[in-house]
């Protein structure tokens, strides 16, 4: 079973604390994504995962053993950084095989792993190429390539796209996923892009500030987001946040006033939430739309994007202080200046209170 488990893990650099009692546990076969903005300690806790960093406190556990005292060669895992750090001088096959070949593995066995980590990876027609004859996908499949043949118990990934152009990027995170389906080994992946952590994660770990706001499924964390930082941050364009006054809370839902007067019902459990508190109500720009049920927003269009599938409107509120970006069909045209009237889609708004803490969700 190679399960990890970290327990109160902490990290300073200097006067800077990074990490601050990290708690979280990876079951064995699953793919975690740690995300976040950058400075949040992702990669930072996925360097005392492989023992590249010390933690100042906390115990890591991998396969049910504490490993704090082992050398990142004897923990069970095998990682691979954004940098291919390939040798130019050495063939597809020399490279993967490196490893190995320090390790004084038998010739045999050290074939039989390169050429069946070759044909998971389709790269077996380039083994006698050197680096520079591979493209740059290429050359991260062999860089994966070389962590396969060490059959490790855990895969760790420090931002492997992030040096790929944005198609390339697209194709390889299918590789991924692929891959993971292929060898049900338990991976851990670094991205500061939530567009793959929600495609390929099991689950999402979302750092910030070194502390872990939340972890989940991706679509637990898009529908369910338990604070603002999350909210906002999952989600592609991000979540509108609009202040407003809490005017109703019940168990059965809450009533807020935005600037200009406007109320609006919002599915959540607010019964400990008092009248007249200052809350935002966060709506994402797919559940705005121009007709269909829900409370209306009036706002003026100010921008607008046609990206032919979808058109993005950016939209301000009367109290002129806020703005809206709302997703419509591509076919629905609007124009700067125009008058919108904004249906908001029903059970779909959240509700942040003051410390961004969010009120919990009824639909």
């Amino acid at each position: 079973m190679a399960e990890v488990a970290l327990r109160g893990i902490t990290k300073s650099f200097g006067a800077t604390p990074v990490l601050k009692g990290v708690d979280l546990d990876v079951a064995d076969g699953e793919f975690v994504v740690f995300v976040g903005p950058s400075g949040c300690g992702k990669s930072t806790l996925l360097r005392v995962i492989a023992g590249l960093e010390e933690p100042d406190a906390g115990e890591v556990a991998i396969a049910g053993r504490t490993v704090n005292a082992l050398s990142p060669s004897d923990r069970g895992i095998a990682m691979v950084f954004q940098s291919y750090a390939l040798y130019p001088h050495m063939t597809v096959r020399q490279n993967m095989a490196f490893g190995l070949t320090l390790a004084k593995t038998d010739r045999a066995e050290v074939d039989r792993r390169v050429n069946a980590a070759a044909d998971i990876l389709n790269i077996a027609d380039y083994l006698d190429r050197k680096p520079k004859a591979l493209s740059g996908g290429q050359r991260q499949r062999v860089a994966i390539g070389r962590a396969i043949v060490r059959e490790p118990e855990v895969f760790l990934f420090d931002e492997p796209l992030s040096n790929l152009d944005a198609a390339l990027r697209v194709r390889m995170r299918y590789e991924f996923a692929a891959l993971h389906q292929r060898l049900k080994t338990t991976m851990v992946y670094v991205t500061h892009d939530q567009v793959e952590a929600m495609t390929l994660a099991d689950r999402i770990v979302v750092l910030n500030g070194g502390v872990v706001e939340q972890v989940g499924a991706p679509l637990e964390l898009y529908e369910h987001p338990q604070t603002r930082f999350v909210a906002e941050f999952i989600g592609s364009p991000k979540m509108n946040l609009i202040p407003a006054e809490m005017v109703e809370a019940s168990a059965d839902g809450a009533t807020v006033r935005l600037a200009d007067g406007t109320t609006v019902r919002v599915a959540v459990e607010a019964s400990g939430a008092a009248v007249g508190q200052a809350v935002q109500m966060g709506v994402r720009p797919e559940h705005l739309t121009l007709d269909g049920p829900g409370d209306t927003v009036a706002a003026t269009a100010t921008f607008v994007e046609s990206l032919g599938a979808a058109t993005y409107a950016y939209a301000a509120l009367p109290s002129g202080d806020d703005t809206l970006t709302v997703q419509l069909p591509g076919e629905v045209r609007v124009a700067a200046g125009d008058q919108l009237s904004l249906k908001l889609a029903p059970g779909k708004a959240h509700l942040f209170d003051a410390d961004g803490a969010a009120f919990r969700r009824l639909a």
